[in-house]
């Protein structure tokens, strides 16, 4: 049976202190403060988690001053005029992880966020704009329309420039499995909609976001 929120408080703050859990809380953006969001930072945000996949985030963040540089501070007009030989130079760029895929990938979603900039005045904006109660069709728009944003990639980078959202890591869906929220892995969209529609009830609930109640579900479980 699904546990009530006032349950999921009570064994987060259990095992971490309510000081302790209440720091670990994510920042999450105002409607207003996302329109404001310069595209540059979404951009850099999208590179940020995919260069990071396979890779300690350590490393990508030692690195990520040269990564700005390299990427132009990723103004995505910019990246996404970069030209064939601009491609191949930074292959060999000792700023950044040389990696071709990503490099390849963070060029296609600066056409994206340039796109969906010009449709929607910003792409804060479109953030903004997108039904707080759907934010797994935001995922999907993500994978579908982005270049290696499916996975955990697109819920880390919304998380990651305070558009709100749960993210289903192994606590997270270790506790929803526990609580027979979700049946299977959630890698179909039928699965991460239940898992929806749980965050979206316990929101009701406790009137907190959902980036919050995703920590602190993750911070019940006994892993």
């Amino acid at each position: 049976m699904m546990m009530s929120y006032d349950e999921i408080w009570g064994r987060a703050a259990a095992r971490h202190g309510t000081e302790a859990l209440t720091a670990r809380l994510p920042a999450v953006k105002t409607d207003a403060e996302l329109r404001a969001l310069g595209d540059d930072r979404i951009l850099a945000t999208m590179a940020r988690v995919v260069f990071s996949a396979g890779f300690r985030w350590s490393v990508i963040n030692a690195k990520w001053p040269g990564f700005e540089e390299a990427f132009m501070s990723f103004a995505p007009d910019v990246v996404a005029s970069f030209a064939p030989e601009e491609r191949a130079a930074l292959a060999s760029d000792t700023r950044i992880v040389r990696n071709p895929q990503k490099i390849t990938a963070t060029i296609a979603n600066a056409h994206l966020v340039v796109e969906t900039s010009a449709e929607h005045g910003g792409f804060g904006a479109f953030l903004a704009d997108w039904p707080a109660n759907d934010v797994v069709g935001l995922w999907q728009w993500l994978k579908k329309r982005g270049s290696r944003l499916g996975g955990d990639s697109g819920p880390r980078i919304l998380r990651g420039v305070g558009k709100d959202t749960f993210i289903l890591t192994g606590d997270v869906t270790r506790a929803l499995t526990d609580m027979g929220v979700l049946t299977a892995k959630p890698t179909s969209q039928k699965q991460q909609r239940l898992a929806q529609d749980a965050f979206l009830q316990w929101q009701a609930d406790s009137g907190r976001p959902l980036s919050h109640l995703s920590v602190i579900v993750a911070c019940g479980t006994d892993s």
